[in-house]
């Protein structure tokens, strides 16, 4: 009786390391993009952190759940997107007037000037969480409709449409601001 619980117990161990290690790797190569990621959605340095720091908490609890190790990386992705959605949700609950403080954007166009950078800025801090994901995934890091449907887990259609949505939305608080909308 003995001999067979020694060996659950090694077989447990073995596999609790190897678990150990496989998230340790997503996690070494996942750290750098997911913090652009996070940055480029939240615009603070430090929020994008603690973000990350959240995701990959939350990553480690349901690591087990995770069927297919090579998707582990549009996996971790989508949960650094989720956490952010919902900081930005939490953010737009306790919104305050001086939504400049939020910083600035991951990579600014150098052709656009200062004060339409701000009011960009400002803008995109009026929007809903999932609108503000959107335009900073397709818009801040270049991702195709397709990638981002895969990445949000919803048809390319709604992308589209939930895009185009954002847009108008974006085009409206940027007339009622007084800016262009170009």
């Amino acid at each position: 009786m003995r001999a067979s619980v020694s060996r659950s117990d090694a077989a447990s161990r073995s596999g609790e390391a190897e678990r150990t290690t496989a998230f340790r790797r997503m996690a070494e190569q996942s750290l750098d993009p997911s913090f652009r990621l996070a940055n480029a959605i939240l615009a603070n340095p430090a929020e994008a952190e603690d973000a990350v720091q959240d995701a990959f908490v939350t990553a480690w609890r349901n690591w087990d759940g995770l069927r297919d190790a090579a998707k582990a990386d549009a996996w971790f992705r989508r949960i650094v997107v989720n956490t952010c959605r919902d900081r930005l949700r939490r953010r737009a609950r306790r919104r305050t007037d001086d939504l400049a403080s939020h910083g600035q954007m991951a990579t600014p166009d150098p052709s656009t000037s200062v004060d339409d950078r701000v009011l960009l800025e400002q803008a995109l801090g009026r929007l809903d969480a999932d609108d503000q994901v959107l335009i900073v995934l397709r818009y801040d890091h270049d991702l195709l409709l397709d990638d981002i449907a895969r990445l949000l887990d919803i048809p390319t259609g709604t992308v589209k449409w939930r895009l185009n949505r954002a847009h108008q939305r974006l085009r409206s608080v940027l007339e009622r601001a007084g800016g262009s909308s170009r």
